[in-house]
């Protein structure tokens, strides 16, 4: 297995650094190394374009984030929470919601939820002129509370340290407090007065702005625990196969370039075009390296995962450290199972020896050779071997003797 897999290996590498089975100068293998690096960023930069055709959950349903996070706070101003976070902003400045999630689908595959669509025509509804100036309102008396709460903190500091200063007969004079303990009792009173005041506006400004029939029509349509199963229902849903339609557009923009590489490449060694050989060789591995990387970034995040990852969760609960394990079996195997077809498909020297036999080339290199030499000119490859039952010379790497039929035991060829 092991001398396989190192055959393998210098295989690869031969091929990476010869032309015609001569070893590349420095400037050249120079030259190509930055040719792969340039080629191999821009299919990287190729293939984030076209994962991102699809639209992702979260571009799909535009709404789940805000409406979970108002059905999971506990918050009792909650519904007011939401409809000042959707008039923060200048209003003339502010996009129209509904336009805005259409706007996702520009240059996209896929439909936007009818049903976030309808949440953004609510919010568009909201977005008024009065509105605005009543959340700036809120926000200027929530201010002007905050500032008098500070200015209270500060008297009731000064003001317990006055007392001290009574108990232990210090003079006024002496005192480092500016505030005397009659003034800042004053002052409290009168800050708490302000402040109980404001609370009062703010709840009407409040009131004023849940009880407008826009409002209403929103918070109705946030509380309706329908919809919004449908749309989480929606959302997960396209969460759980969003990798999985992500490796497939990666995939049709990857193969194409893989199938060109290969056919030139065969194509190249059969006519002895050693450069471009070369080339083709380098540009099938650049293409192989990120379609390996998105199958094993698939395995992680991908419904593969999920799937396991939901039947851990269901069999042994809290154990979720069991997946590694999971892993860890798998990645070898799938390791395993890609060596395997290499070796028995694409590099499988038994089945480029019947199609280089037939065009007397070399078995090893693919070099023309003539029918009758026995030692490859190009590479050194003796091409025969002895016939196990009437010991006459027969082709390496075939099932059959040439001569008598019999069936060759191939492990030994």
């Amino acid at each position: 297995m092991f001398a396989r897999i190192r055959r393998l290996v210098n295989q690869f590498f031969s091929k990476s650094r010869k032309i015609n089975n001569e070893p590349l100068n420095r400037v050249s293998l120079i030259v190509i190394i930055l040719i792969d690096i340039f080629i191999l960023v821009n299919v990287f930069t190729g293939l984030d374009d076209i994962s991102r055709w699809h639209l992702s959950p979260s571009q799909a349903y535009p709404c789940y984030s805000q409406w979970q996070t108002y059905r999971t706070e506990t918050n009792k101003d909650k519904d007011y929470e939401i409809i000042r976070r959707s008039l923060l902003g200048n209003i003339s400045n502010l996009p129209n919601q509904k336009q805005t999630y259409q706007q996702n689908e520009i240059d996209h595959l896929g439909k936007v939820s009818s049903t976030c669509l309808r949440y953004g025509e609510y919010i568009d509804k909201i977005k008024t002129p009065q509105n605005q100036q009543a959340i700036k309102g809120i926000d200027q008396r929530q201010a002007q509370i905050s500032n008098l709460k500070q200015s209270n903190n500060r008297i009731r500091a000064q003001y317990d340290s006055t007392l001290l200063d009574k108990l232990a007969g210090q003079a006024p004079k002496q005192s480092i407090n500016q505030v005397p303990a009659e003034k800042a009792k004053q002052e409290l009173d009168k800050n708490n007065l302000q402040i109980a005041q404001l609370e009062k506006e703010i709840s009407n400004l409040k009131n004023q702005l849940l009880t407008q029939p826009e409002s209403k029509s929103l918070i109705a349509f946030l509380q309706n625990g329908g919809k919004f199963a449908t749309v989480e229902q929606g959302y997960k849903q396209a969460s759980f196969w969003y990798p999985s339609i992500q490796l497939a557009f990666q995939s049709l923009f990857l193969l194409p370039l893989i199938f060109a590489a290969l056919l030139v490449h065969q194509f190249s060694q059969r006519r002895g075009y050693g450069l471009i050989a070369l080339i083709s060789w380098h540009l099938l591995v650049i293409f192989f390296i990120p379609l390996v990387l998105k199958i094993f970034e698939f395995l992680q995040v991908g419904a593969i995962f999920q799937f396991a990852f939901d039947i851990i969760s269901a069999v042994f609960g809290s154990l979720l450290f069991l997946v590694s394990y999971v892993y860890i079996l798998l990645i070898p195997l799938i390791g395993f199972g890609i060596i395997k077809f290499f070796q028995k498909i694409v590099l499988n020297p038994k089945l480029q020896a019947v199609n280089r036999i037939q065009k007397s080339r070399c078995v090893k290199c693919a070099k023309k050779i003539r029918a009758n030499d026995a030692y490859c000119p190009h590479c050194g490859y003796y091409q025969y071997v002895e016939c196990q039952n009437c010991h006459n010379l027969t082709y390496k790497h075939l099932p059959h003797c040439k001569h008598c039929g019999t069936l060759q035991d191939v492990d030994d060829l």
